[in-house]
C-alpha cells in the first residue's frame, strides 16, 4: 500500500476531521492554518478538518485564508484541502441526571455555517470557546436544528466513550444512541471512536452495527504526532464534501478502506482509575470494588473498555461481518520516544530521528505503514526501526492509560516484566484494601 498525496495523483485519501484551533480551552496558540498546515504534510494527510469553525475568530480567518475549490464543498490552503468542521458540547438535565455530549459537525459551504452560527447564537456564547457549550440544548434539540438548516451537515457523536463527554461515557452519558438522540437518531450516520476505543471494541454492541465508524486525533496541537494519530482512509476517484458523505453514510466498504486508531490501551480513558493515587485497574478488578479507589476510597474514573464491558452483548474477539478494516499505529515521535527510554515530552534526541526519517521517506504515515525495515536501517537504528515494524505488525504489549494518564508502549521483555510486577503489587494492595 502507497500512501499518496492527492496532487501526485494517487487515489488513496487520508482525512482528520476533529481538531481545535487556538481558541480552544487546553490548545497549543501554534494551532494556526500556516502550522496545522505544515503539521498536516509532515504526516502524510490529504484533508484536515478545520475544528472550532463556529468560533467567530477562526470563521473569519478560514474565509481569509481558505480558498473554495468550485463544485467540492471542500477548501485548500497550500496544496492542503480542509474540510469546515467544529465540535459543539451540550449540557443538560435528562432522568435526573446531567448529561454532558460532545458533537462532531462538518458543513459544506461558509453560508451554511453563517447559518448555523445565527440559530446557535440563541443558545449560547460562541466567542466563550472554539468548542461552544451550549447549557439546557439537548442532543436531539441541536440535531432538529442542523437538519432544518441543512440536511448536508453532518452530525456525529464524538469521542463516543469518552468518561465525561462521550454519548455512552460512563459519568453523563447514555446507554444507547437512541436514548441520546431520540427521534433524532434517524439523522446519526457515524460515531467516533475516540483514542481509547477501537473498531472491535464497538463490534461488541449490536445496536452500534448500523452505524459507521469513523477516527480523528481530536488534536490540540499541530505537531505531526499529534495531528492524524487516528485517521480515515478512502479510495475516491473524485473529491467532494458530498462523495465523503455518501461514503460513510453508506458504509462504503470499496471506498472507505480503514481507519487508522491508536491501540486503546494508549489512550487516556482505557483503564479504569485514580490519577492522583496512582491506580490503574482493568474492569474486573473495578467492579470488584465497586469503582471505589483503594487508596483514598474516592469514586474510580471508570475507563472505556469497562464501560464497553458493562453495554457488550457479544464477547471479546467478536468481528463484525463486513465492517471496514482498521490498522493500529502509533506516532513516530512516540515509537522513537519508547525505543530509546526518553520520557521527556520533548526531546531533541528524538525530534533529530523523527524528522530524519520524514525527510527521507517523505511523510510520517508512509514511515509506519510502507517503508520495509532493510530501508529504515540506511536512515535509523536498529532499535528504532525494529520497533516501527512491531507497531506496524501489532507486536508491542501496552501499560494500559487511565484517568486522563495516557499509556505507554512496551517495546522490551525488560520492561514487560517490571509492567507485570506493578501488576502483582496493585493486586496485593486490593487484597489489603478488601480486609482480605
Amino acid at each position: 500500500m502507497v500512501i499518496g498525496n492527492l496532487k501526485a495523483g494517487y487515489k488513496m485519501i487520508i482525512a482528520d476531521f476533529h481538531i481545535h484551533s487556538y481558541l480552544s480551552r487546553a490548545t497549543s496558540k501554534q494551532m494556526n492554518i500556516e502550522q496545522l498546515t505544515r503539521g498536516a504534510k509532515l504526516k502524510g494527510l490529504d484533508i484536515l478538518g478545520t475544528g472550532d469553525i463556529l468560533h467567530p475568530t477562526w470563521f473569519s480567518e478560514i474565509k481569509q485564508k481558505l480558498q473554495p475549490i468550485e463544485s467540492t464543498g471542500l477548501f485548500e490552503h497550500k496544496n492542503l484541502f480542509w474540510m469546515l468542521t467544529g465540535e459543539v458540547s451540550t449540557i443538560y438535565q435528562q432522568n435526573n441526571k446531567t448529561r454532558k455530549v460532545h458533537h462532531l459537525l462538518h458543513f459544506p459551504s461558509f453560508e451554511i455555517v453563517e447559518q448555523v452560527m445565527e440559530k446557535l447564537s440563541r443558545h449560547g456564547n460562541l466567542r466563550a470557546d472554539g468548542r461552544p457549550i451550549f447549557q439546557g440544548l439537548t442532543s436531539p434539540e441541536l440535531v432538529e436544528i442542523l437538519v432544518e438548516i441543512s440536511k448536508e451537515i453532518i452530525i456525529t457523536p464524538a469521542h463516543l466513550w469518552t468518561s465525561w463527554f462521550g454519548a455512552l461515557g460512563g459519568f453523563s452519558g447514555f446507554n444507547s444512541i437512541e436514548e441520546c438522540y431520540q427521534d433524532q437518531t434517524k439523522h446519526i450516520f457515524s460515531l467516533e471512536t475516540g483514542l481509547s476505543s477501537d473498531p472491535a471494541m464497538n463490534w461488541r454492541i449490536s445496536s452500534l452495527d448500523k452505524f459507521t465508524l469513523v477516527s480523528n486525533s481530536d488534536s490540540h496541537s499541530p505537531w505531526s504526532w499529534r495531528l492524524g494519530r487516528e485517521a480515515n482512509v478512502f479510495d475516491l476517484k473524485k473529491l467532494t464534501y458530498w462523495k465523503i458523505m455518501d461514503v460513510i453514510k453508506n458504509k462504503d466498504k470499496k471506498r472507505f478502506l480503514f481507519t487508522i486508531e491508536v491501540d486503546p490501551p494508549y489512550g487516556k480513558y482505557h483503564f479504569t482509575g485514580h490519577r492522583n493515587c496512582n491506580v490503574n485497574l482493568e474492569p474486573k478488578q473495578a467492579v470488584k470494588l465497586n469503582d471505589i479507589c483503594p487508596k483514598c476510597g474516592k469514586k474510580l474514573t471508570v475507563g472505556v473498555l469497562q464501560r464497553v464491558e458493562e453495554l457488550a452483548d457479544r464477547p471479546d474477539g467478536f468481528v463484525l461481518k463486513d465492517a471496514i478494516p482498521f490498522k493500529n499505529l502509533l506516532p513516530l515521535y512516540e515509537i522513537i520516544s519508547f525505543a530509546t527510554h526518553t520520557d521527556r515530552l520533548y526531546s531533541k534526541k528524538v525530534l533529530i530521528e523523527n524528522d530524519k526519517l520524514i525527510e527521507k521517506f517523505g511523510n510520517e504515515l508512509n514511515v509506519l505503514l510502507n517503508v520495509p525495515k532493510e530501508e529504515l536501517l540506511k536512515v535509523t537504528s536498529e532499535k528504532i526501526s525494529g520497533a516501527i515494524i512491531k507497531v506496524r505488525e501489532e507486536k508491542i504489549k501496552y501499560v494500559p492509560g487511565y484517568d486522563g494518564v495516557y499509556g505507554k508502549a512496551i517495546f522490551s521483555e525488560e520492561n514487560l516484566n517490571k509492567f507485570k510486577r506493578q501488576q502483582i503489587k496493585t493486586q496485593k494492595s486490593l487484597i489489603e484494601f478488601e480486609g482480605l
